[in-house]
This record gives structure tokens, sequence and C-alpha cells, in this order.
């Protein structure tokens, strides 16, 4: 048999977790067809020696639920080995939507997720109303990954309670049962579960909290007893964890939709500096649950999450200047020339900037936790780079080192403020989040949060910093690669692919990792309205295939579009092989 394509020579790390070995892989018809040592030809070879081949990466966490309507690249996702991305995270979402709720739902995406409102108000078609209707406009749809979604809590709760939802009113039995009634509907269609946010720091572009927020536990049971009903499905809260004489009460209301949806319920675990305990009391409560039977998830992220500030991004130090903001919105060139000016830069060093969310003034100005983000980026800086020890080196306020640096590469400069996951200093904690049978790989946050971070680079990340670069202090390869390929794909019902066998879906990355490098982010305007977005590229990557088709190469797209909708659950090439 003439096989499509044959990798050679490649070392496959096959996402088991298995010791990484030297062979070939055979495809034909979009799934690997036969590994080892392989006879013959086929249409096209890679020569993949000296790299390792793993499966293509499974993200569980993203927010393309709008860019996927326009755009026919999940980038930055898709140039980081990404292959499959799950939507409709953090309860947010574009169906079910009346006509007259486009705006409402415009105004949670672009205040939660940080994504313009004219972006998406000149990029998204609609044409749709109901859940299934949308997954039908999604089939249409032609991408360079494969992507699969979740029915999001925000959209449903509107398009059953209307304004009663926005304005945070409790849901009545019959709301309750008539939102039930769409989450059913859409499982049948084909998502992969539910999702919700109760976190209070996700508001609308309009300052409120999210319509999800509280909802009572009566309307989430009704949802957890949908899934239980479908026998599939995953449960996805976006939550805050207050702590009350050592317990969460938050947490024990998980426990209890757990046990009513018998299916697997997510959550974030992320370390905040106002609480750097509390993560592991969370940790442990989730280890606890699953040793009693239930299956709980925390999903964690392999770095800090960090907030970017510079000329380009959604806010920085000195966007809240009075003298400011007569340079909002005019072109980059003319802001940089501005700020060279001496007296602009006494000006702006002297005022207090005025914002009207205080939670993003306080962070803008918390220099004591931000750093140079430098190029190549540095996620763990030593202490010493922070800005308020480098003004105390250079007889400088904090203030002026972060004017500086947003001034250097012509005014591209970018400062980072890890602000999860680094209250001590360093990625100890990360590091223990990333080993706990109790967590998850997730919140990538892909096609969200546009101006302000860029971690679908995540990938990347983990290959470089933990897996190649630690020396004695690396994590095994072939664990980090299972761990964003075969443990995401199954948690998602993904049986068919996160695994390099016979049989299985052709999703893989030939990788160099010698070669292997993560660039600085760079702002991009390149959005429908010329949005603007922070982009993040990598080298390293030889190809990234999709079911048997080259999307990328050498970091450049293909042009060739094999991603389709995913729906429901995938079942793998035999029970026995997804054992």
């Amino acid at each position: 048999m003439k096989h499509d394509l044959i990798i050679r020579g490649g070392t496959v790390v096959d996402g088991t977790g298995a010791p990484p070995y030297v062979a070939d892989i055979a495809i034909k018809n979009g799934l690997i067809a036969a590994i080892g040592r392989i006879p013959g030809t086929a249409i096209r070879e890679i020569d993949a020696t000296g790299h390792i081949v793993t499966p293509g990466f499974v993200d569980i966490h993203s927010h393309y639920d709008g860019q996927i309507t326009w755009d026919n690249h999940l980038s930055p996702s898709s140039g980081h080995g990404v292959t499959t991305v799950l939507l409709g995270n953090c309860g947010v979402g574009f169906a079910p939507c009346k006509p007259d709720q486009h705006d409402i739902m415009i105004d949670v995406m672009e205040g939660i997720e940080d994504i313009p409102g004219i972006v998406m108000a000149e990029g998204i078609p609609w044409g749709w109303e109901t859940f299934p209707q949308f997954l039908d406009f999604l089939d249409t749809r032609r991408i360079d990954v494969d992507f699969a979604i979740l029915v999001p809590h925000i959209p449903v709760r509107v398009y059953v309670m209307g304004d009663r939802a926005v304005d945070l009113e409790a849901a009545t039995p019959d709301d309750i049962a008539r939102m039930a009634a769409l989450v059913g509907e859409g499982m049948a269609a084909g998502a992969l579960g539910f999702s919700t946010s109760r976190a209070l720091g996700h508001r609308t572009a309009s300052g409120e909290v999210a319509p999800s927020t509280f909802a009572g536990e009566d309307e989430l049971q009704a949802m957890a007893r949908e899934l239980h009903k479908a026998g599939h499905g995953m449960f996805c809260v976006a939550t805050d964890f207050a702590i009350e004489n050592g317990t969460a009460p938050e947490f024990e209301l998980l426990r209890r939709i757990a046990a009513t949806s018998g299916q697997t319920v997510m959550f974030p675990i992320l370390q905040h500096n106002e609480a750097p305990d509390r993560w592991q009391i969370i940790a442990d409560a989730t280890a606890d649950a699953r040793a009693q039977g239930l299956d709980m998830l925390g999903q964690v992220v392999g770095r800090p999450v960090g907030v970017l500030y510079g000329l380009e991004t959604s806010s920085h130090p000195f966007s809240g200047c009075p003298s400011f903001q007569p340079l909002i919105g005019r072109p980059h060139a003319e802001q940089v020339a501005a700020m060279r000016d001496p007296a602009m830069r006494a000006r702006l060093l002297s005022e207090e900037p005025q914002m009207e969310d205080a939670r993003v003034l306080k962070m803008a100005r918390s220099f004591h936790e931000m750093f140079r983000m430098g190029t190549p980026p540095n996620y763990s800086p030593p202490l010493s780079e922070r800005l308020d020890h480098i003004a105390a080196a250079h007889g400088l306020t904090p203030a002026e080192v972060a004017y500086d640096i947003m001034l250097e590469d012509d005014g591209h400069g970018l400062i980072y403020h890890p602000a999860r996951n680094f209250a001590q200093g360093n990625l100890d904690t990360v590091r223990d989040m990333l080993t706990r049978p109790e967590t998850i790989l997730g919140l990538a946050d892909g096609g969200a949060h546009l101006g302000r971070i860029c971690d679908a680079s995540m990938p990347t990340f983990m290959l470089t910093y933990w897996a190649r670069d630690r020396g004695a202090d690396a994590l095994d390869l072939a664990t980090l690669v299972r761990a964003m390929t075969l443990d995401t794909a199954r948690v998602a019902g993904l049986h068919d692919r996160g695994v390099i066998r016979p049989g299985y879906k052709a999703d893989l990355n030939v990788i160099d990792m010698a070669a292997l490098t993560l660039h600085a982010p760079r702002a991009s305007f390149d959005l429908p309205a010329g949005g603007r977005r922070l982009t993040q590229a990598a080298t390293g990557y030889r190809c990234t295939i999709v079911s048997g088709i080259v999307t990328h190469e050498n970091g450049i797209p293909s042009g060739q579009l094999p991603g389709r909708l995913l729906r429901g659950t995938q079942p793998g090439p035999s029970r026995k092989a997804t054992a």
C-alpha cells in the first residue's frame, strides 16, 4: 500500500508517557497506518531525523468563539502545535442568542474576555439563533485545527430570561426548566459539556458582573442533571474560592454538582498573591473528592498568568493619566514621539491616573510586581529585575523605569506583570501544580484577553522551559507531552486522538527541540475593523499535521484547512486501544 505521508526517523514521544523511541510513522486517509521501520514510499515523506514527533496538542480552554466565525486560522494556538481546541469556556459564547440580544453577548464577551466590541460587531456574521443552528453554521467552517464546543451558560440564561438575567434576578422554576431543555438540546446536537462563570472578576464591558454569577444551586443542578442524562460531558466552572474556617463553600457546591452529574467537573486553580496558600486548600479538597469517587479536576497553567502593559495593550500604567487622554487612538508613532518629549514625560510621571475599573488601575500601578518582558521573553525573572529593584539600583522611581521600558524597541517595549502563580517570585508553585494527579493542563485562553495576555503559546513554553532548559530540574518530556495530548483529549471525550498508535487520528507535530524558540509577544492589527491583538510566534515547529495534512511548515501556514467541527465525544479505534 502506498501511504499518503511517511515521517521518517523521528524520535516518537507518543503521548502515553512511555519513553521516546525512534521510528517511522506512516499515514493513510487521515489516520496513523503504521509505526516502525516502514518500507516503500509515500506521496510525501518528511525526514524527522534529530527531531521529536508528538501527537497534536489538545487545548481544552480557549475562547475562539468569535474568531472561528471569521478566520480560518486559529492563531496564535495553531502556530504552537495545537491541533484541537475547545470553545465555549467560562460561560460565554454566541448561542443561543436572539437577534435583539447580539449586543448583550458582545458586551459580555468584550468585558470578560477583552475582545474589542467593534471587532465582534464587524466580524461575526450571525445568522443563527439556537445552539444547534450555531453548530450547523460551524459545520460549514474550514479551519486549520479541529474544534469542539461547550454549551455556555450566559447565552442560555439571557435567551430564557432576557433583561432579568442581565439584572441578576433569580431564575424561576419555569426559567430553570427551559434552560435545562436548551442545555439538553445542545448536548444532543454535539456539545462536549456545559460551562458557566461565577467569578466576581468577570465583568461585562458595561462594568456589571456576569449574568451567571449568582445563579442558584437549583439552576446549576438542573444543568448537571442534563449531563447525567447525556451520559457524558464536562461541567466547567470559572469561579472564586473564598475560604471560610478552612473550607471553601463554593467547592462544596461543585462537589455536589459532580455527584449529580456523574461527569467531570473542572475549575481553575491559580495562586493569588493576596492569598498564596488558598490554591493548596482547593487542590487538597479536589484530591479528597477524587479519592471518594467524584470526577473533579483543577485546571492549571504552566507558567504565571502574565498581564502585559505597553503602548499597544489595552491599558498601561499611564493610560489613565489626564495628559495621556489626547493620545488615545492616535497612531503609534505619534504616541511614541509625544512620550519622548521631556515635558510630556514630566507631566505623565507627576499625574495620578484615574480609571473606571479600580481593579485594573490597581494592577496597572503595581510596579512592585512588574518586570521587563524582554526578548526572548523571561517568564521566571529574578527578583533583582523587578521594576522597584531596578529603580532603587539606578536612583529612579518605579514609574520612571516603567515609562522607559515602554519606549524601548521603538515604542514596542512590554512590561510583564505575573499576576497569578508568582507569589514566591519563582515557578516552584507552578511545578507543584503541574505534577499533582488532581490537576490538568488548561487556561491558555487562546482567542481571549487580546490586549492584555498572550498565553496561547503555552505548549512551546512547556517544551522549552520545563522539558529542555531546566537541566537537572527539568520535568520529563514524555510526561509533559502526555499532559498536552492524551490527558486533555480523554477528559474532553476525544478518544480518537492524543496518542501515536495505528488507527488513531494523524494529528502530529514534528519539532526541532534544539531550535525551538518562543519569541516575545507583539501587537498585530489583523482583526476585523483593524482590531488589535497580542500574538506570539515560535520557531522550531518543523511541521504540524491535522488529519494527515500539513497545516504549518517551518512556522508558515500551508493554506490547507482540514480542521472540522467535532460533534460529541469521539470514539477511539477500539475499546482496547482507548482503555
